[in-house]
């Protein structure tokens, strides 16, 4: 998915909502002081916090498609995230204000006039939010932006609260006052409650909760089901933005070269991105064993240090001139070796069992070292 694409896509579909946002906003403020309409005054201030929330979606959507630099290596994704939570915030913040002001009204309703302005000015709102909100929702989709998506449904929430502003003033008009400030009180409600959806939804991403369980499972089998892998443990996962990041465990035969326990490493990345469209980062993490059972081996000493304390005990003991390589095995909390000696070292007077229990004799007397083997090449 092309970056710059989804930041213009993001950028003009947030412009075409913040003009028509204002617009609105003025036509409602204007139409409820001169009706007299609390809830449609309301409404209008509800229209303008749009204008803030869209600076705030136009700013996200600029810089969550920035690549990684030095200060950001993981990208700028949540960017976006971060912007939905603003959302969120400014919305609860609205809709605790406008249900504070309908109470007050609520003790003192006025009556309303202007009616047809009152009407219309309702109902031209509900069809531009909705038209609006497919319009956002249809470009969210595309480019599969939880912010944007977030914004659409900003404005189908403006939709529904002007239903309710729009029967307010109905009934308002109709001898029941009390049913406009009634009107802007689920209108604040409503703002309220789309705001926890969102601030909710956002500070989960924030705090790294992993993926739906369906899709962890998903991933997991489809990692199982690769060539050298015997089992995967420690598969955790974590949005960013529109973006997903994993990081796993994946258990091999111990005895593999470093070479091939990297082309499994390679099979498990494009397994997981294969499994998961919006995968975008994998960390892969080999093991010989299930560290999560097997007994700790970090206590253990270094290769230095091991084939220091190794070739010590094979000089004290006079079999250490014919050794070429040592290979060392960190497994189930011992090191265990295997010793490659070249075929000239076998001869009449000297087997390869002899040579495996002189070898074995010597470092069994070595507390951190477990098994060993000969080979002869």
């Amino acid at each position: 998915m092309n970056k710059q694409d989804r930041t213009k896509a993001s950028q003009k579909v947030t412009l075409v909502g913040a003009v028509i946002d204002f617009l609105l906003a003025i036509f409602k403020i204007i139409a409820g002081v001169i009706g007299n309409s609390g809830a449609l005054i309301a409404d209008g201030i509800h229209s303008f916090s749009d204008l803030l929330s869209d600076g705030v979606v136009w700013y996200a959507a600029k810089h969550s498609a920035e690549e990684a630099d030095e200060e950001h290596p993981y990208g700028h994704e949540r960017f976006e995230t971060v912007a939905t939570l603003g959302l969120a915030i400014i919305l609860a913040i609205i809709g605790t204000g406008i249900i504070f002001d309908a109470f007050i009204r609520l003790s003192s309703p006025g009556e309303l006039s202007h009616s047809a302005l009152l009407l219309s000015a309702a109902a031209l709102s509900i069809f531009s939010k909705e038209a609006l909100y497919w319009y956002t929702l249809k470009v969210a989709k595309t480019y599969k932006s939880e912010m944007l998506k977030a914004n659409a449904w900003h404005h189908r929430s403006d939709a529904l609260s002007s239903i309710v502003v729009f029967v307010g003033i109905l009934g308002g008009l109709n001898g029941y006052l009390y049913l406009d400030s009634i009107a802007a009180i689920v209108v604040g409600l409503m703002v309220i409650y789309i705001a926890w959806e969102l601030g909710t939804g956002a500070t989960k991403e924030l705090v790294d909760t992993s993926i739906d369980a369906a899709q962890v499972e998903q991933l997991r089998n489809a990692i199982g089901m690769i060539s050298g892998v015997n089992s995967v443990h420690s598969l955790r996962t974590r949005k960013i933005g529109h973006t997903i990041s994993a990081d796993v465990h994946v258990q091999v035969d111990p005895f593999l070269s470093v070479s091939e326990g990297h082309i499994i490493s390679v099979s498990v990345e494009r397994v997981a991105r294969e499994c998961l469209e919006n995968l975008t980062d994998v960390t892969v993490h080999i093991d010989p064993e299930d560290d999560e059972t097997a007994a700790p081996c970090e206590n253990l000493p270094e290769r230095a240090q091991a084939l220091g304390i190794l070739n010590k005990a094979l000089f004290n003991n006079q079999c250490d001139g014919e050794i070429k390589r040592i290979q060392l095995h960190y497994l189930d909390g011992k090191i265990h070796v295997d010793f490659f000696l070249p075929l000239s070292c076998l001869s009449s007077d000297k087997s390869h069992d002899e040579i495996l229990e002189k070898l074995t004799e010597v470092v069994r007397e070595l507390p951190e070292f477990g098994d060993i083997k000969v080979y002869f090449g």
